[in-house]
């Protein structure tokens, strides 16, 4: 590769030039050939002072810089290595602006060459990379990185990234090079002569030679692995009595591996209930390791009575660790040979047949998309399972996803080109035949709505985090809409004048030469009416929520009320189901005429072309999506079960028509006793948090589990809690029923600052509303001098739980507030976390129309909704909360209670009943931070 390449990094004073922030330090590194040519670097005197944060975050401080050139100094040498060059950063958009400035200020004209953006290159040729900061990347690419935060050695390692990622693109097979060219031509990074040399190049060669890639429809993707059934060996013993050859095998294997006591006892209690077709409900506290524990009898129960065993997680990341992590332990375990099988849902497909007629639509520009395009083009040679979950895709690229992701409505199956290659498909057929499936709760709830057309047929099966299963049962039984599905929709039906669905359908059938334009045009004119009187509906429906409102907002900030359709009447209801009815009767003609419309072109199937017969299919889709949202809508506004509660969520400060309708049944115990235990030979539900008291009574009831004789079981965790775990409730925090929750929030504020400054931060903070999060997080950020902690805080910093999480372990003073999902699935294991505070008790709110129609259900059969639900559940979400600390043997922390009820009630001291064996104590927050300083 001849072209020169300059990469430069900075480090600054500050973010924004413009507001006098200076250069500090350059280091340039120049490659040419393939090679490092050349290195530049220099302290850069920015003749003021490095602000404190600056010079802990860089190491950079104003004694290094005193006699360093000033930047006019430098700058002569800097524009001879940039000339003729391509100008490269990591994040150019930072450096360059900087540089651009500083020459400008010389009285230099700026750099006005190509530009290549490492991070924009590490997405687009990394799709499947967690991250793309330069740590992260020179870690996973074994870089080393000895001095982060210091120009010479960040650009060295962007170098050497650069390196890696040029090799990788020019490697590339030449039909991906040439689909990739015209998209990479619209990014920021300046590659279109690179890939054109590399295309030019390969045409001189022979055409693609690697044998586990195919080239198929002008796309290149890797060849399908394909599973016969495996034969079960006659030489299978019994389980139990494998057990200790499988021990000696993996201490052999895996240096420092052994069956700990706790394991073997769930290993012996899964493989009888298994064995017995018993249901089981084992508690298996933090550190027991239970996904061996069930998996190995699991696994054996499925070779010797050559059935399949599903097991069913909740998450789709510990769905990923049991076929990435721990089945590779299991096949260190056993001597035969075995399958297994994960199977999710559709939506996580790539739906090639979608992909490919998005790839030659040139009509979208927007940059998330066409980079999403180039992953998943680059993403396609390296794939064999088609899942989104592989792709870390930008964030508009979810939009995109959600354009060509498998789903069963458009899916035109045995017709389609792609139908051998089908990842959806194929990971089905996978499934059939495999001794365990690997699922999640959805997907296993999915399937029984759905008359079990999903997941093969199976009799056994293990829930892991099965804390979960009544929310997702009821979930699934429930029912959802809002203006944004009708919304969606319809942007992509279109009109005859835009370039969307109904243009393409409107030109199908002109070269077909049907004679359909008076439907079209009937049916353009209803969609222009519906549209804007369900944007009508929705408006009034919000309106009437925020007149009527009494309640508080819920954790994501909506305001909620629950209705009753049946007794619709006044303050402007009777106008509601005025204006339902009419939407209702639109859509009946609107869907009866693109029924019509479907019905014509399909008696022309046979003179459709590929292109045609998917457009076809996406309006039949869109056809039945939008008889979905009708129905939906009649049953949730026009319709009543006293089984399910109903209630609508709006929010006040969003759009007018941002309004969601939501049903769930009450209670989901009998559906999940008819549906689901009553149909399986064996449940095995395990968790770390099922009981309460140590009595497993709540979650037998709120499953329907009381008329089966269930076994259950608490299996201890091997920690030692009194050693590890400090439980401290200070004295001098306010009772929370006692001040308002203004002053409650500040002192809550002025409580985490002290305990931040002993443990230098390194702390979860867990609240029960998002609202308080909010403002303790602002207040806590006003009070924080000179930048010493870094605050992060869920729905204020931007990512996901686990990017919010990464980013936590990245500094070593940081604080992270978290809500809602926060409770549970963060794991902070070692020194990152010593801190746990739990801000309030996670009683449910009152007025959460589940929650409340539960309690009324209570109230009818003379039961205590606070001891019958309130309390079993603020238990269990407490005992998630409390895990989040002590991850390892070697884990050591403090939780922090502010919520005094746990100390001065009768109903506090179950929560503390509740939790392994700890050392409580309750003094003044002053008091209590000496003894924590000392004890850690």
């Amino acid at each position: 590769m001849k072209e020169k390449f300059v990469v430069v990094d900075l480090e600054t004073t500050g973010n924004n030039p413009k507001k006098g922030d200076r250069i500090i330090q350059i280091g340039l590194v120049v490659v040419q050939e393939g090679k490092i040519t050349a290195r530049f670097s220099s302290f850069i005197n920015p003749e003021l002072e490095i602000p404190v944060f600056i010079q802990q975050f860089t190491g950079i401080n104003d004694a290094m810089v005193k006699d360093a050139p000033l930047f006019s100094s430098v700058a002569p040498s800097l524009l001879e290595y940039l000339d003729g060059a391509y100008f490269v950063a990591h994040n150019v958009p930072f450096d360059l602006s900087f540089l651009q400035y500083e020459l400008e200020l010389c009285g230099y004209n700026g750099f006005t060459g190509p530009i290549i953006d490492t991070v924009e290159l590490a997405r687009l040729l990394l799709p499947s990379e967690e991250g793309f900061k330069l740590n992260h990347l020179a870690t996973k690419l074994n870089l080393n990185h000895d001095r982060p935060h210091q120009a010479d050695s960040d650009a060295e390692v962007t170098a050497e990234i650069l390196l890696i990622l040029l090799s990788k693109l020019v490697n590339l097979p030449l039909l991906t090079l040439q689909r990739l060219k015209p998209i990479v031509s619209k990014l920021d990074c300046s590659l279109d002569e690179i890939i054109q040399n590399a295309i030019t190049e390969k045409l001189t060669k022979v055409a693609l030679n690697d044998h586990e890639l195919e080239e198929f429809r002008q796309i290149v993707l890797r060849k399908p692995v394909l599973f016969g059934k495996q034969s079960s060996p006659a030489d299978i013993t019994e389980f139990i009595e494998d057990l200790p050859e499988i021990e000696t095998k993996l201490s052999r294997e895996l240096e420092g591996f052994e069956i700990r006591h706790g394991q073997k006892e769930m290993m012996t209690l899964i493989d009888d209930a298994l064995h017995s077709n018993q249901h089981l409900l084992v508690e298996a506290g933090t550190g027991t390791g239970k996904s061996i524990a069930y998996l190995l009898p699991g696994l054996y129960f499925a070779k010797q009575t050559e059935t399949t065993l599903v097991i069913s997680t909740h998450t789709v990341q510990l769905q990923q660790q049991l076929l990435e992590r721990d089945m590779e332990i299991l096949e260190k375990s056993v001597s035969f040979p075995f399958r297994a099988a994960v199977l999710k849902g559709r939506s996580h497909y790539l739906c090639l047949r979608k992909f490919e007629q998005k790839l030659d639509d040139h009509l979208d520009q927007n940059y998330d998309t066409l980079l999403s395009k180039g992953q998943i083009l680059i993403w396609l040679t390296e794939t064999l399972e088609g899942d989104v979950e592989q792709l870390n895709l930008p964030s508009g690229g979810k939009v995109f996803w959600s354009e060509v992701q498998s789903d069963a409505i458009t899916c035109v199956g045995k017709h389609c080109p792609w139908f051998s290659r089908c990842f959806y498909h194929r990971a089905r057929n996978n499934a059939h035949g495999a001794d365990l499936i690997v699922t999640n709760h959805a997907l296993l709830f999915t399937d029984m709505t759905q008359d079990h057309q999903l997941l093969p047929s199976y009799k056994q099966v293990i829930v892991d985090e099965a804390h979960h299963l009544e929310e997702v049962a009821s979930d699934h039984f429930g029912m959802r809409t809002d203006y944004f599905a009708f919304h969606h929709l319809f942007s992509r039906l279109g009109t005859i004048e835009t370039n969307d669905l109904l243009k393409s359908i409107v030109t199908i059938q002109e070269k077909l030469g049907l004679n359909l334009d008076q439907y079209f045009h009937e049916l353009d004119q209803l969609i222009v009416d519906l549209k804007y009187d369900l944007d009508e509906c929705f408006r009034m429906i919000h309106a009437t929520v925020v007149r009527n409102m009494t309640r508080s907002k819920n954790e994501v900030g909506r305001l909620s009320l629950r209705y009753y359709p049946d007794q619709m009447t006044g303050n402007g209801w009777r106008e509601i189901q005025e204006a339902v009815l009419r939407v209702q009767m639109q859509l009946k003609d609107t869907l009866k005429l693109m029924k019509r419309i479907t019905d014509e072109l399909s008696l022309e199937d046979n003179e459709l072309n590929f292109t045609q017969t998917g457009i076809l299919s996406a309006f039949k889709g869109l056809y039945a999506n939008l008889s979905e949202e009708k129905g939906k809508l009649e049953e949730l506004l026009l319709h009543y079960d006293p089984n399910y509660v109903y209630w609508i969520e709006v929010d006040a400060k969003g759009a007018k028509n941002a309004t969601y309708i939501y049903s769930k049944p009450v209670e989901v115990s009998e559906i999940m006793a008819d549906t689901f235990f009553n149909k399986k030979l064996s449940v095995v539900l395990t968790s770390a948090t099922l009981t309460v008291k140590n009595s497993f009574n709540y979650i037998i009831q709120r499953l329907g589990l009381e008329d089966y004789g269930v076994t259950t079981h608490i299996i201890d965790s091997p920690f030692k809690y009194s050693d590890q775990v400090q439980l401290m409730v200070p004295t001098t925090i306010p009772n929370i029923k006692e001040v308002d929750e203004n002053e409650y929030t500040y002192e809550v504020v002025i409580s985490i600052l002290d305990i931040a400054k002993v443990t230098k931060g390194r702390m979860l903070v867990l609240f029960t509303s998002y609202d308080m999060l909010r403002k303790a997080f602002y207040q806590l950020k006003d009070l924080i001098v000179n930048e010493e902690f870094v605050l992060i805080g869920q729905g204020i910093s931007s990512g996901s739980r686990a990017k919010l999480t990464k980013n936590f372990k990245q500094f070593d003073q940081a604080i992270l507030f978290g809500t809602s999902s926060f409770w549970e699935g963060v794991d902070i294991p070692g020194e990152d976390l010593s801190c746990l505070i739990i801000v309030r008790l996670p009683f449910s709110p009152p007025d959460n129309p589940v929650f409340e129609a539960r309690s009324e259900k209570l109230k009818e059969l003379g039961k205590s909704p606070f001891m019958e639900l309130s309390l079993p559940q603020a238990i269990i979400r407490f005992k998630q909360g409390f895990g989040r600390l002590i991850r390892s043997s070697r884990d050591r922390g403090a939780v922090f209670v502010f919520d005094r009820r746990i100390t001065e009630t009768r109903y506090g001291k179950l929560f503390i009943q509740s939790l392994p064996t700890v050392p409580l104590q309750q003094k003044s927050l002053e008091q209590l931070l000496y003894e924590l300083e000392n004890w850690l």
